[in-house]
């Protein structure tokens, strides 16, 4: 758990309780203990449960957390994830935010297992991108992991990225294959990645040195055919495929030949995963 995650946990309470928990405050006992269980109420793969963990025990460190399945693990509806036990008022002034946590990031690994899935046997790789909610950067991409997904550059700083804007502020290729040397000569080891969204534009992207991936924007099944027929054999540069991605069209993409297949949907519109906190008697 880094600092980053605990200022994120204590800006989420802090945004829930404000000045306090006004219905646990004068609903709930102040002695009174209770034992919750956290349950999936769908099938998928579990997310977050250290981050839940730890809002508990902001909001009470007396609280006993007891966590059940790890974090990428595949459950069914239906499974115990969690265990708390400790004062009511604690258990229920933290359940929102633990939830919020885990119900999205949850739900992050839960679609890009499913993703990973319908490419099972192709060799091809599932990949995030950067359309992911501010702040949560980290723990989305890791969600993807848990998921079995891979992650693509973390940001602007790991990986040189040249989209169609890039591209029209240089005007030439010249200037493209001028700004890889010169990017090379400052940061040897970083990756550059070239965004192609044509047969024409691979054609002269691979003409290219010091170009580590191209990626196939929004083409149709037979042109990324002929960009992997066009590649041969050489080891670099590897493809990548984005645009029209979805769980109906991974699995036409992947037999394409493509390395990699980028989905934005992993983490910019995800369905949260079905969780709950349950009561029990002690």
């Amino acid at each position: 758990m880094n600092e980053e995650n605990f200022w994120l946990i204590d800006r989420a309470l802090a945004e829930d309780i404000g000045a306090g928990d006004l219905s646990a405050g004068y609903f709930v006992a102040a002695d009174r203990r209770a034992t919750a269980l956290l349950v999936a109420r769908q099938d998928g793969v579990i997310a977050g449960g250290d981050l839940a963990r730890e809002v508990f025990l902001r909001a009470d460190p007396t609280l006993e957390i007891d966590i059940l399945i790890d974090d990428g693990s595949r459950v069914a509806s239906g499974a115990i994830v969690m265990k708390i036990a400790g004062a009511a008022r604690s258990i229920l002034t933290a359940e929102r935010t633990a939830l919020n946590f885990m119900q999205h990031l949850g739900g992050i690994a839960t679609t890009t297992f499913e993703y990973v899935k319908q490419v099972e046997g192709t060799g091809v790789r599932i990949l995030d991108t950067r359309k992911t909610t501010p702040g949560w950067r980290l723990l989305e991409k890791d969600a993807v992991r848990k998921g079995g997904g891979t992650n693509h550059r973390m940001g602007l700083y790991d990986r040189a990225m040249v989209k169609d804007n890039h591209l029209v502020a240089l005007a030439g290729l010249e200037s493209v294959q001028a700004a890889i040397h010169r990017l090379k000569q400052d940061h040897p080891t970083v990756e550059v990645e070239i965004e192609a969204d044509s047969l024409e534009q691979v054609e002269k992207f691979l003409s290219l040195s010091g170009v580590s991936y191209i990626l196939l924007d929004n083409m149709s099944l037979s042109d990324m055919r002929v960009a992997v027929e066009m590649r041969g054999q050489r080891t670099l540069p590897l493809l990548e495929a984005s645009g029209g991605v979805n769980l109906e069209t991974v699995r036409a993409i992947a037999m394409t030949g493509v390395d990699f297949i980028s989905v934005g949907a992993l983490t910019h519109s995800v369905k949260a995963m079905d969780l709950a906190l349950d009561f029990v008697e002690s």
